[in-house]
C-alpha cells in the first residue's frame, strides 16, 4: 500500500506510559508488545518526511466529576491524569520526531482539538494510523478521520490491545465500515 509523502501523516494514537509501560495504571502486555512495530513504522515514516502525529490521552483531575454519562475514571478508573507520569509518551519511540502532538480528552483525537485543523493546514488527506488501545481510542480516531473525509488506515500489526478479539473486532469493523487495513510491512512512502 503506497502513501504519497506530501498528503499523508502517521497518527500514533496513546502510546503512553499508563497503556504501555508494566507499571502503568492501565498496562497492557499487548500495547507494551506494540512499541517495536509503531517504532518502526515512525521510523519509516520519519526517513520518508512523512509528518508523525502524536496523541496523548490526558484527563484532568476534575474531568468527569460534573459527568452526566460519560465518565471514563468511572469506566477504567484514574488514569493518565494531567501532570502525572502515566500521561507522558513512552521513552520507547522517537517522539522527538513527532511533527504535532495533540492532546485528547475522550477517546477520539479529533474531538474538540486541533488536530483537524493541523492536517488540513499540512494538505493531508491519508492518515496511517497505529497505537492503542485497537477498539477504543484507535477505532474511535480511524472513525471520526473517515466521517471527515480523510482515508484512515489501520496498520493491523502495529496496535495495543487488552484481547486478541478486541484487535480483530476494531481492525475488522475499520475495514468494512470507514477504512482501511494494512500490515506494517505493506506500507510504502513514496
Amino acid at each position: 500500500m503506497r502513501f504519497d509523502p506530501d498528503r499523508t501523516a502517521v497518527v500514533v494514537v496513546d502510546m503512553q506510559n499508563g497503556f504501555c509501560h508494566p507499571d502503568g495504571s492501565l498496562h497492557a502486555k499487548r500495547s507494551e508488545a506494540a512499541i517495536e512495530p509503531v517504532g518502526t513504522l515512525v521510523e519509516r515514516a520519519s526517513a520518508a518526511d512523512v509528518p508523525v502525529v502524536y496523541t496523548r490521552d490526558v484527563h484532568p483531575p476534575e474531568q468527569f466529576e460534573d459527568a452526566h454519562y460519560y465518565d471514563e475514571f468511572e469506566r477504567w478508573g484514574e488514569h493518565v491524569v494531567e501532570g502525572s507520569w502515566d500521561a507522558e509518551l513512552i521513552d520507547d519511540l522517537p517522539t522527538d520526531e513527532a511533527a504535532h502532538v495533540v492532546e485528547k480528552h475522550t477517546y477520539d483525537a479529533f474531538y474538540r482539538t486541533n488536530l483537524e485543523g493541523w492536517l488540513d493546514t499540512h494538505g493531508v488527506d491519508d492518515l496511517v494510523i497505529c497505537g492503542t488501545l485497537a477498539n477504543v481510542c484507535v477505532l474511535h480516531t480511524a472513525g471520526s478521520a473517515g466521517l471527515r473525509d480523510y482515508r484512515p488506515v489501520v496498520v493491523a500489526d502495529a496496535l495495543g490491545y487488552i484481547t486478541e478479539d478486541h484487535r480483530d473486532y476494531a481492525v475488522e469493523h475499520a475495514g468494512w465500515l470507514f477504512g482501511e487495513t494494512t500490515e506494517l510491512a505493506d506500507v510504502t512512502f513514496e
